[in-house]
C-alpha cells in the first residue's frame, strides 16, 4: 500500500458543460432563450401548487411515533376486531356543573353522531365542578371526521368542551397548517429583506423564485408519494424551512461562482458553462449529501421518521434540480446587470487573512475549539426521553384543557394506561387479571371483559401519568407476566407504545447511524478522492449535532424561555425529535462543508500550496457560507413559531447547528485541522486512488493566473 500522500486530484472525468451531451444543449437553450426557460418553470410551479397544493389537508396527522408492528399496536387490532370499535374512548366531553339531565342530553348527541358506537358517564371532577361523558367509535371510522363533528355539533354549547386522543390529532394538524401559514408570512418578507441585502439588486429574486418552486415542486413529489405511502403532516414543516433554507443556499452559490466568472470572461455563455462545470457540480455533490443523511431516517419504522426522512430527501434534490434550471435562465436573463455593484476583495481578504492566522497555531486553535464544543454538547447526555402527549397542544385548544382537567380534577379518569387484550380461555384471562392487579403502582382491581370469540380485555388503572414511570414499569411486569405463564396476551395504551417506540429506535439506530456514515464518507470520498477528509467530516458533524442536541435539551428538557418560546415542558425530549434535528443537522453541516472543500480542492488543483489553497478556499466561501447560514437559520427557524412543541424543537435545535457549524467550524475548525495535517488531507491508498481516477468526479480546474490574481489579497 503506497502511504505517500496524493499531490493533486486528476481531473475532471466527466462531461463538461462545454461539450455537446444534454447538459450542454441545456445550458445553450437556457442561455440564448431565457425567457422561454423561465416560462416553462412559471407553468411547472402553477402545476405544482394546483395538484401539490391541497397535499396538507391529505397528509395524516394521527400517530406515526410507534411502530406499525409492535405489540401495543397488535393490541389495539386484537380488541378492534373482537369488538368493532376502538380499543379506548377517542372522544372525552366535559360538561360544567353535576346536572344529570344536562349530561346525559349531551351524551345522547354524542350518541348521534356518524361514527359513535358507545357512549359512558366518566363521572364526576373531584371539586364537582364538571362532568365527564366518554364516547368510543367504531374500528372503521375516521377519527378526525367523528372529531370534527363532535367539535362542530358542541361549538356553540359554552357549557361543554370536547377533547380527547381524536380532537387532540384534530387539532394537532388544523395548528401545522395555520403553523405553515404563519411561518410563510413571517419567512418570506424577512427571507426577501435579506436577500436584498445579501444578493443585491435584481438578483434578490434569484433565490425567491427557486424557493417558491422548490417547496411547490416538492408539495407535488409528496402528493404522488402519499398515494403509495401515506405520509405525516409534519413533513410539511420540513418542506417549508429546509426548502427555503437549500434554495437560499444553492442560487447564493452559483450566483457567487457566477459574478467571479462575470469578471472573468464577461457576459457570455462561457460564465455560465464554467458556474455550472464548478459550483453547479458542488450543488449536486451537497443536494447528494444532503438526501442521503435524511434518507436513513427512513430505517426506523415509525411513520414520523419515514415521512421526515422521505420529504427530506426529496425537497434536498428538488432544491438542487431548481436552482440548476432556474440559475441558468437567470443568468442569461440578466447577464453582466448581475454583476457585484462593488468588488468584495475586502470581505475575501479578511477571510483570506483569518484563516492563515489560525493556521499559524493549528494544534491550540483545533483543541480549544473542540473542547468548547465538548462542553456545549455535554447537555445531550443528560437527556430524558418523553413521549408526545396534550402539552404539545396550545393551552387554549379544547384537547388541551379537557386533558388538563382530567390530570387535575379527575386523576387521569378517562384514561386507560395499560390495556391488556388476552387470547384464551377465562382461566387465562381471570389469571393474568389477578396477577396484574397485585403489581406495584396498579390502583385498583382489574376484571376481565369478554369481547367474544376468545378474547378478553382487561383494563388496568395505574398510579400517576398513562405514559410515566409508573405505567411503563406495569408495562413490562404484564409482558414478562404472559411469557412466564404462556399467555396470550398483548399489552396496549400510551406506556406500552412508548416502549415500543424506544425498543424500534434501538434496533434501528445502530443501522440508521452506520447507513449515514458510509454514505455521507462516499459522497465526499467521490468528491475529494480523499479518505481523510470525509471521517474528518464526520467527526466535525457529530461536534455539531452534540452541540444541537445540548442547546435542545438545555431549553427545552430544563424548561427555559417557555414564555419566549410559548411551550410547556414536560421534563424531557421527544426522542424522534432528537432523531430528526440530528439527522438535519448532520446533513446541512456536511452541506457546508462541501462548498468549502470544493473551492479548497479547486484552489490547490490551480497549482496552489496546501496552506494557501486553504486560505483561499475560505476567502472565497467565508462570507457566502456565513450569510448563507444567517438565512437558512431564518428560514429553517420558522419552525420555532410552531405552537407544536415537537415541531418547534427541531427549528431551534437545526438553527443553533447551522449556525454554530458556520461561524465555529468552518472559521476555526476546519482551517485548523487542515492547516495541522497538510497534504495529508487528501491521502488516499493508491488502489482507492484508482478506483477514484475512473469513477471519481473533479470540481473543475481554473487557471492558476486567475485564481492568484484574483484571490490572494495584497
Amino acid at each position: 500500500m503506497d502511504t505517500t500522500p496524493s499531490q493533486a486530484p486528476s481531473p475532471t472525468r466527466s462531461e463538461s458543460p462545454s461539450g455537446t451531451g444534454p447538459v450542454a444543449r441545456f445550458l445553450r437553450l437556457a442561455h440564448s432563450s431565457p425567457r422561454r426557460a423561465l416560462l416553462a418553470v412559471f407553468f411547472f410551479v402553477l402545476l405544482a401548487g394546483a395538484v401539490g397544493g391541497p397535499v396538507a389537508g391529505a397528509l395524516s396527522s394521527d400517530g406515526g411515533f410507534a411502530p406499525p408492528d409492535a405489540d401495543s399496536v397488535a393490541a389495539v387490532e386484537r380488541i378492534e376486531q373482537a369488538t368493532g370499535r376502538e380499543s379506548s374512548p377517542g372522544l372525552m366531553v366535559l360538561v360544567d356543573g353535576t346536572d344529570q339531565a344536562r349530561v346525559d342530553a349531551v351524551a345522547d348527541r354524542l350518541a348521534a353522531i356518524d361514527g359513535i358506537v358507545e357512549v359512558t358517564p366518566g363521572g364526576m371532577a373531584d371539586d364537582g365542578t364538571s362532568s365527564l361523558v366518554l364516547a368510543t367509535a367504531a374500528a372503521d371510522a375516521s377519527g378526525e371526521a367523528v372529531a370534527e363533528e363532535a367539535v362542530e355539533v358542541f361549538a356553540d354549547d359554552g357549557d361543554v368542551t370536547v377533547g380527547g386522543g381524536a380532537v387532540i390529532g384534530l387539532q394537532i394538524g388544523s395548528q401545522v397548517e395555520e403553523d405553515l401559514a404563519r411561518a410563510e408570512l413571517m419567512a418570506f418578507p424577512l427571507l426577501a429583506l435579506l436577500a436584498l441585502l445579501i444578493f443585491g439588486g435584481r438578483a434578490a429574486v434569484l433565490p425567491l423564485v427557486v424557493g417558491v418552486t422548490t417547496v411547490l415542486g416538492t408539495f407535488l413529489a409528496l402528493a404522488g408519494v402519499n398515494e403509495v405511502y401515506g405520509l405525516s403532516v409534519f413533513a410539511l414543516n420540513l418542506v417549508i424551512g429546509l426548502g427555503l433554507g437549500l434554495a437560499i443556499d444553492y442560487t447564493l452559490f452559483l450566483l457567487t461562482r457566477y459574478r467571479e466568472e462575470l469578471d472573468r470572461q464577461g457576459a457570455g455563455l462561457g460564465a455560465v458553462r464554467t458556474t455550472m462545470a464548478t459550483a453547479g457540480r458542488t450543488v449536486v455533490f451537497s443536494a447528494a449529501t444532503v438526501a442521503v443523511a435524511l434518507i436513513t431516517l427512513t430505517v426506523f419504522p415509525m411513520g414520523f421518521l419515514k415521512s421526515m426522512g422521505i420529504a427530506g430527501a426529496i425537497v434536498a434534490v428538488v432544491a438542487a434540480v431548481a436552482s440548476l434550471v432556474v440559475s441558468p435562465a437567470i443568468f442569461g436573463l440578466w447577464g453582466a446587470k448581475l454583476a457585484r455593484r462593488r468588488r468584495s476583495d475586502a470581505a475575501e481578504g479578511r477571510w483570506y487573512r483569518f484563516s492563515h492566522a489560525v493556521m499559524r497555531r493549528p494544534g491550540l486553535i483545533a483543541v480549544a475549539t473542540a473542547a468548547v464544543m465538548v462542553i456545549l454538547a455535554a447537555p445531550a447526555l443528560r437527556a430524558e426521553w418523553t413521549p408526545i402527549d396534550a402539552t404539545v397542544v396550545p393551552e387554549g385548544e379544547s384537547g388541551r384543557v379537557v386533558a388538563d382537567t382530567l390530570t387535575d380534577s379527575y386523576g387521569g379518569a378517562g384514561t386507560t394506561p395499560v390495556t391488556v387484550a388476552v387470547e384464551g380461555d377465562a382461566g387465562d384471562a381471570g389469571a393474568l387479571a389477578r396477577e396484574a392487579s397485585g403489581l406495584p403502582g396498579v390502583l385498583a382491581p382489574a376484571e376481565p371483559v369478554d369481547l367474544g370469540g376468545g378474547t378478553w380485555q382487561v383494563d388496568l388503572t395505574v398510579d400517576g401519568d398513562p405514559a410515566g414511570e409508573t405505567a411503563r414499569g406495569v408495562v413490562h411486569e404484564v409482558r414478562d407476566l404472559a411469557d412466564d405463564t404462556g399467555t396470550d396476551a398483548l399489552v396496549a395504551g400510551p406506556a406500552a407504545e412508548f416502549i415500543d417506540q424506544q425498543d424500534a429506535i434501538a434496533s434501528s439506530l445502530p443501522l440508521a447511524a452506520g447507513l449515514l456514515v458510509v454514505l455521507t464518507m462516499l459522497v465526499l470520498w467521490l468528491m475529494t478522492g480523499s479518505v481523510v477528509l470525509p471521517v474528518k467530516a464526520i467527526v466535525m458533524n457529530v461536534l455539531t449535532v452534540g452541540v444541537s442536541l445540548g442547546a435542545l435539551t438545555w431549553v427545552y428538557q430544563d424548561g427555559r424561555f417557555t414564555d419566549l418560546l410559548g411551550y410547556t415542558p414536560n421534563g424531557g425530549i421527544e426522542p424522534t425529535d432528537f432523531l430528526v434535528a440530528a439527522a438535519l443537522v448532520f446533513a446541512l453541516s456536511t452541506d457546508y462543508g462541501v462548498f468549502l472543500l470544493g473551492r479548497i480542492r479547486e484552489a490547490r488543483e490551480a497549482g496552489l500550496a496546501e496552506r494557501e489553497a486553504v486560505a483561499v478556499g475560505l476567502g472565497r466561501t467565508g462570507a457566502v457560507v456565513t450569510a448563507a447560514a444567517i438565512l437558512l437559520a431564518v428560514a429553517i427557524g420558522a419552525f420555532s413559531t410552531s405552537e407544536i412543541s415537537f415541531i418547534q424543537q427541531i427549528g431551534v435545535a437545526t438553527a443553533v447547528g447551522v449556525l454554530v457549524d458556520a461561524f465555529v467550524v468552518r472559521s476555526l475548525l476546519v482551517p485548523a485541522l487542515m492547516g495541522l495535517m497538510g497534504k495529508w488531507n487528501w491521502w488516499s491508498p493508491m488502489w482507492l486512488r484508482r478506483v477514484h481516477d475512473k469513477v471519481g468526479f473533479s470540481e473543475g480546474e481554473a487557471p492558476a493566473p486567475a485564481v492568484e490574481k484574483e484571490l490572494l489579497p495584497a
